[in-house]
């Protein structure tokens, strides 16, 4: 790939304005029209749509500008440069382990692609509970189209993989309907390493679309610089303190303030964790006590199986089916549904999340060529019993979600290994292993069956992980209900938006990235047109 076109290094030959780590210092001060926190979905999008308008937009990234010459489908060099925390962000009892994107592009840049518009019964329950009277399908519709356009979302029309076929497999003996899954992709080389960053350029992140359009209009991209303090007075924000950090977070000069930024108007879009995290170091006023609250991660376990054929899980688009027969088939508000996946599988990330250790680790590993993987999506946030979880900071001002893993959540997660194991075992598995640490390889579904009746559901024996942070600021039609108002304001700070993730009111019940893409799309362009007066659409 080394004489692959680099769009990123053409766009610094051309003379974008990159400051921060590599590309040069920070000033003391900046004064713009927008400051923008974070580079990933939200961030993108409304960079995009005020840029396109005239203002002056300023974009302040934690982590590295990377681009396609940097990646080189090597875990060991992935994980450390493009995640938050090295791949191995946890939950305050590490009872869950997170995946999110630290670079410029956040994690569009490191997500395996998979688009959903945000199902209709989630749209509803916004209504009904939060007061989102102007969100429903056809409200949010144009918004997603023009996301879907502009960012080459489409159905997979390629053959998948064998590890996603044996999904379609075992689904369709046990008369369970799949479909297929969209994907931001334009000329996919099919690699199937989008989660190391795509060296090809295919995949349609934000850094290679939105980002590259706003530097192209005159934004400034600041990275390696942490968005540490709003400075508030008088109901609105006066300035952003920033600091510049190293490639792995710590700081360059730690106390001292390397940038303040001066704005008209300020857009949190840092991702859920990170956007309350900082409105809490901030001190934002927060009458009702809903910052950081109702954090939702679409909790996911994962079964794994072993074939007679070669499964080869790390070739090929990463996830290109899907059900959501567990979900259709009980109320949103009833027993946690879940949607079933099958994700790529890489070595580094297959060890770190299959039980055991020593010789019985390397024993499976051995059949690493022959293994699927199945993983369930839980819905959470529908019911009492899975209110989310907490954003907090630690004594250092840092982030940690804590996420209790309760009893509803664990019930959930027993439905979910049994369904995964029936279709592994009618797609042909010989031995299937849920991930659970009190667990081993089952030869039949009626030995998986009764043995997982029998496992004990708790954190940390049953291996759950999530790439989907949602919640924190919700978005809600009173201030009583959420964080922001129904537009992306702050409900007490008047020049304070909120456009990423962290604005659902619930999880979303699928992967979140297009319902970022198409609602902050809105927001974005809402917050234009009342900056500006003009009407700019994305597409």
């Amino acid at each position: 790939m080394s004489n692959f076109p680099d769009p990123i290094r053409a766009g610094l030959e051309r003379g974008w304005k990159v400051l921060g780590g590599a590309h040069g210092p920070l000033p003391e001060k900046i004064i713009c029209d927008v400051a923008i926190v974070g580079s990933g979905a939200g961030a993108g999008i409304t960079a995009e749509l005020l840029t396109r308008a005239g203002l002056d937009v300023v974009i302040v990234e934690e982590g590295p500008l990377k681009s396609s010459s940097d990646f080189r489908q090597r875990e060991s060099e992935a994980y450390p440069t493009l995640y938050q925390e090295s791949a191995s962000r946890k939950t305050a009892d590490k009872g869950v382990s997170i995946l999110q994107g630290r670079c410029v592009g956040g994690s569009t840049t490191v997500n395996w692609t998979s688009s959903f518009r945000t199902p209709e019964p989630t749209l509803r329950y916004w209504e009904q509970h939060f007061g989102l009277d102007d969100f429903g399908r056809e409200a949010l519709a144009p918004y997603f189209e023009q996301a879907e356009r502009r960012l080459n979302i489409s159905p997979w029309l390629m053959a998948p993989n064998e590890n996603n076929e044996l999904l379609r497999r075992g689904a369709d003996k046990l008369g369970i309907p799949s479909a297929a899954i969209s994907r931001n992709v334009k000329g996919c080389w099919n690699l199937g390493s989008c989660g190391m960053g795509c060296p090809t350029n295919a995949k349609q992140s934000m850094l290679v679309t939105t980002i590259p359009a706003a530097l192209d209009l005159g934004a400034t991209l600041l990275v390696e610089t942490r968005a540490e303090q709003l400075v508030l007075a008088g109901g609105k924000v006066q300035s952003l303190r920033c600091i510049a950090v190293q490639p792995n977070g710590a700081p360059v000069d730690a106390g001292q303030p390397a940038t303040t930024i001066v704005a008209k108007h300020f857009v949190l879009a840092g991702g859920a964790i990170n956007s309350p995290a900082v409105l809490m170091r901030s001190k934002a006023p927060d009458p009702h006590g809903r910052l950081g609250t109702r954090t939702f991660l679409h909790p996911v376990v994962m079964s794994a199986a072993v074939l007679a054929q070669k499964v080869e899980g790390w070739a090929g688009a990463p996830q290109s089916l899907y059900t959501d027969h567990f979900m259709d088939t009980q109320p949103i508000d009833g027993p946690m549904g879940f949607k079933l996946e099958s994700p790529p599988l890489h070595p580094v990330i297959l060890a770190t999340t299959l039980p055991g250790y020593g010789q019985a680790q390397a024993d499976l590993l051995t059949k690493f060529p022959h293994t699927h993987v199945l993983l369930a999506l839980l819905r959470d946030g529908f019911h009492p019993e899975a209110p989310g979880g907490r954003v907090q900071l630690r004594g250092d001002g840092s982030a940690v979600l804590d996420y209790p893993l309760t009893a509803f959540v664990m019930e959930g997660a027993r439905r979910a290994l049994l369904a995964m194991a029936e279709i592994q075992f009618a797609a042909g598995a010989q031995e299937v292993l849920p991930v659970h640490e009190m667990a081993r390889p089952y030869r039949s579904w009626a030995e998986a069956k009764s043995a997982i009746e029998a496992l004990a559901m708790k954190p940390l024996l049953t291996k759950v992980v999530s790439a989907h942070v949602m919640g924190g600021c919700g978005l809600a039609g009173s201030e009583a209900l959420g964080v922001v108002r129904p537009n992306g304001v702050h409900w007490q700070i008047e020049n304070l938006s909120v456009h990423d993730g962290s604005v659902f009111p619930t999880s979303v019940g699928a992967n979140p990235q297009l319902s970022i893409y198409g609602i902050t799309n809105r927001l974005g362009q809402g917050l234009t047109k009342r900056l500006t007066g003009a009407s700019e659409a994305l597409a």
